[in-house]
């Protein structure tokens, strides 16, 4: 969904105990194990009580209302935001999406939970373990994530298209002036394809510096009591 995305404004949630709490996500891929996807299926199938093999407008509030702290209207814009083509339905592939974005969201309110409690050097392990699956989903999936936040159709995103989003895509204002300032090669204050790949490319390479920098700041002290002993 990502710190890549984080945008600030309000942080979505899933509640404890729901369904999707109790879901993962592949760390490497951002995909749903096969175990996985045929709950997930099954939990469709109950949801489509018109037997349609697609959700309503009315279907879609009361599961993302039961699994999420997402309020009314924030439900319909992500609604809207799925059913692309206005049929006033979605079906599993666009379901099984937006499972995954949210999966990977939650992943990341966790581990700002461990920011808060200090910035030592456990907690920084795990903060990047937990934080890297946003990165690592919208790199795997900037297709369908860009097709996503491309409003209009128009193969551009601007920064409105993020702004509408920002409970799902947490993108901060600094964080938005800076992707255009660096990604908008075309000027026009909007990112195609290209652009917004670019960007996703180089926010896992941060990632990764990061990681490695974790990994070698934590190898000291252990060099240092083996030398020690």
């Amino acid at each position: 969904v990502a710190r890549v995305f984080g945008l600030k404004g309000t942080i979505m949630k899933l509640k404890q105990g729901s369904f999707l709490w109790y879901l993962y996500l592949d760390k490497l891929y951002c995909l749903l194990s096969v175990r996985n996807v045929k709950a997930l299926v099954e939990y469709f199938h109950l949801l489509d009580v018109h037997r349609k093999k697609t959700l309503n407008d009315v279907l879609f509030y009361h599961f993302l209302h039961h699994v999420t702290d997402l309020k009314r209207n924030q439900i319909t814009i992500v609604f809207n935001m799925l059913d692309w083509n206005a049929v006033g339905e979605i079906g599993f592939d666009q379901f099984y999406m937006l499972v995954c974005i949210l999966l990977a969201q939650e992943a990341s309110n966790e581990s700002g939970s461990v920011e808060q409690r200090g910035h030592s050097l456990a907690a920084a392990t795990i903060l990047l373990k937990q934080n890297h699956l946003e990165e690592q989903f919208i790199f795997r999936h900037s297709r369908p994530v860009f097709e996503l936040l491309d409003l209009d159709g128009e193969l551009k995103i601007g920064p409105s298209n993020f702004h509408m989003y920002n409970f799902l895509f947490k993108i901060k204002k600094q964080q938005l002036r800076d992707l255009y300032h660096d990604f908008d090669i075309t000027g026009d204050c909007r990112l195609n394809y290209k652009e917004f790949k670019l960007f996703t490319i180089f926010s896992m390479n941060k990632y990764q510096e990061s990681q490695k920098a974790v990994k070698e700041e934590k190898a000291v002290p252990e060099k240092k009591v083996s030398q020690v002993n």
